[in-house]
């Protein structure tokens, strides 16, 4: 069993136990829990001191699983996803089947197919969107590196994923909001 898989299979093992996750992901080290668990979504918010107004990002492995979570996919969005050569975040409307603190008031949802080995693996194997949210205590500057991940957030949750290297994250991803009614808003390039 290669370590991505090793480390696939401890994260799938907690996630389904409710638990917190730190995981690298394509754009930066991120907190991920179950996105469908209500409880466990809360564990975030307390852990990075974010307001629970501000909605979460979610992965999910493909397109037919992102059907799951939205009732109506902007024919846009699909082809954003096929041409990007960026990670990119797409916020829908009508967000479904995750747990509520973690959908925006109005009823979004950020979604991101991510283009790393690891997170279409865990996304894929658990099966279900996961929270991702950067390793950070909200206010703070994103960590772009593991070493500069605050203890409090190392101790915070319940499993380190164990693919440490000294990977420099410069990219956020760009986040575009897609409306059903064809409005396209870029929010971050």
């Amino acid at each position: 069993m290669s370590t991505i898989d090793s480390e696939i299979k401890k994260s799938i093992h907690i996630l389904k136990q409710g638990g917190l996750i730190l995981y690298p992901t394509d754009t930066v080290w991120a907190i991920g829990c179950d996105a469908s668990n209500l409880e466990t979504v809360k564990r975030i918010y307390t852990l990075k001191k974010r307001n629970p107004n501000k909605a979460l990002n979610c992965l999910v492995a493909d397109e037919r699983m992102l059907k799951r979570y939205v009732k109506q996919i902007p024919p846009a969005a699909l082809s954003i996803i096929e041409v990007t050569d960026k990670p990119t975040t797409i916020i829908y409307d009508n967000a479904q089947n995750l747990a509520p603190n973690a959908i925006a008031k109005d009823g979004t949802i950020g979604i991101r197919i991510p283009d790393d080995d690891f997170c279409y693996g865990l996304t894929r194997k658990f099966n279900g969107a996961i929270v991702s949210t950067s390793a950070n205590i909200s206010g703070e500057s994103t960590p772009k590196s593991f070493k500069e991940i605050t203890p409090a957030i190392l101790k915070g949750v319940d499993y380190v994923v164990n693919l440490q290297n000294e990977k420099i994250y410069s990219n956020p991803p760009s986040i575009i909001k897609l409306s059903n009614s064809g409005i396209v808003e870029v929010i971050r390039k």
